[in-house]
């Protein structure tokens, strides 16, 4: 263990094996809890899908949380962006053919029989480090977009890659659904966010409606913020539209998860707008077997960890595990 790992000790860092091991016994006996929890969280149709790809989504989902918490716990940012550089070294090593860390063992397999890109692995970590470097408070546009890229875009195209989209199919679809789920659930965390520092609304956007300022808790309380907020929304719906124009001509079989992540998705953004934008701690309803189908949009969005149940009346027990 590097010291580092020793500063850092927690649930979130990378543990090395001897290369030699498929897998060392404290290793294992440290992440198998973690591997069993991603696993009950998943909502009941997730687990009709066949054994190989339901592992691997869960693989892909614990590695999200792993990452997450690597770039969002108590540390100094320096110590986050040297043990996100660590991640980022270990996945090189699964492409390797020697990955180290149980997670990236657990997608040794995946990685090879879905096809799934290294360049997607560092995208999400990209998104990460932007996490851990600042507090994000107004970005541009153009650096939302980005985000959005890296946190949601990127997991969704190993998602659809292990669901068994075709490729023209996952490009597509990923772009458009990822960047959908991560403003919705932008417009979803805003109370959260701001408690963390954190302000992902576009500042062009801000500045459109005469906010300036990018203290979030200032922000929240300002008369404009719902015209903000609608704003970004007409963003989300638009992008949840063309998801839905290429879901309609693909084949149905692959896509039936990303069709229910959409459905379920865009409820909460129609709840959202229908409650407005005062009472940002008030959760909305969406309908009784919706709250089902979040943990999948949550596992698609790694940098959007939000707890569902916060957001959704009456949800199901033991549907979702913070990402």
């Amino acid at each position: 263990m590097t010291t580092l790992k020793r500063a850092a000790a927690g649930p979130a860092q990378p543990r090395r094996c001897d290369p030699d091991a498929t897998m060392c016994r404290t290793n294992k006996a440290a992440m198998t809890p973690r591997l069993r929890v991603v696993g009950s969280s998943f909502f009941w149709p997730m687990r009709l899908l066949p054994a190989p790809r339901r592992n691997a989504l869960q693989a892909l989902y614990a590695f999200c949380r792993e990452v997450h918490g690597t770039a969002c716990n108590g540390t100094a940012r320096a110590m986050k962006l040297a043990l996100l550089a660590e991640w980022r070294a270990e996945v090189a090593l699964l492409y390797a053919g020697r990955p180290q860390h149980a997670v990236l063992q657990s997608l040794r397999h995946p990685v090879n029989r879905f096809d799934l890109r290294f360049e997607d692995f560092l995208l999400i970590l990209d998104g990460m480090e932007m996490e851990a470097r600042s507090d994000i408070r107004a970005p541009s546009l153009a650096q939302l977009d980005l985000y959005c890229e890296q946190a949601a875009v990127a997991v969704g195209r190993l998602a659809l890659r292990i669901f068994g989209a075709a490729t023209p199919d996952v490009e597509r679809l990923a772009a458009a659904l990822g960047r959908a789920l991560q403003l919705t659930s932008i417009l979803r965390d805003l109370a959260r966010d701001a408690s963390r520092q954190r302000l992902y609304l576009p500042r062009e956007l801000l500045h459109a409606h005469g906010i300036f300022a990018t203290l979030p808790s200032y922000v929240l309380a300002q008369p404009a913020l719902s015209q903000v907020c609608n704003a970004l929304g007409e963003r989300a719906a638009a992008h949840f539209a063309e998801a839905e124009d290429v879901i309609a001509v693909c084949s149905p079989l692959p896509m039936w998860p990303a069709a229910a992540t959409l459905s379920a998705y865009r409820a909460l953004l129609e709840a959202l707008l229908a409650r407005g934008w005062t009472r940002l701690d008030e959760p909305v309803g969406t309908p009784i077997l919706r709250p089902t189908v979040p943990v999948i949009g949550d596992a698609l969005i790694v940098g959007r960890p939000a707890s569902f149940r916060s957001s959704v009346a009456a949800p199901l027990h033991g549907v979702h595990t913070d990402l």
